[in-house]
């Protein structure tokens, strides 16, 4: 079993799924029929490590409450089955998208070329700036 897999397993356990009415176009059958799903999923009782949980409250994403709960509605589909699958994935892109930490940046200097590419391209702008005031006498 992948870890993907484990976690998607982990996320229908442990997950609370509401159905809630739809919203937008649709006539009686966004009416009537509950078919978007909200999911709600307590970080906390992930078995995440220390350092993934903290990537993901990192994150800054208005779907993670204060409290550490992963909110996600989906309505893009007419079923539930299929929202409910939809939220699902969402949440699993989100805790796989943190799930490798970041590279480190590795500082370098910059190439010569570069440096002189540089310099004479703000030579050739400064010249282009002082040429466009009136002609001196």
């Amino acid at each position: 079993m992948t870890p993907a897999e484990r976690l998607r397993a982990l996320i229908e356990r442990d997950a609370e799924f509401s159905a809630i009415r739809a919203q937008g176009a649709g006539g009686q059958n966004v009416n009537k029929v509950s078919s978007a799903v909200h999911l709600r999923l307590d970080l906390a009782a992930l078995p995440l490590t220390e350092a993934h949980r903290e990537r993901l409250l990192a994150l800054g994403d208005q779907r993670i409450s204060d409290a550490g709960v992963l909110v996600i509605k989906a309505q893009s589909h007419r079923s539930q089955p299929m929202n409910r699958a939809d939220a699902i994935e969402r949440a699993l892109d989100l805790l796989l998208s943190v799930a490798t930490a970041p590279r480190k940046r590795i500082a370098t200097k910059p190439t010569r070329g570069s440096q002189r590419r540089r310099v004479d391209d703000k030579r050739q702008r400064s010249e282009t700036k002082a040429n466009r005031g009136r002609p001196s006498e």
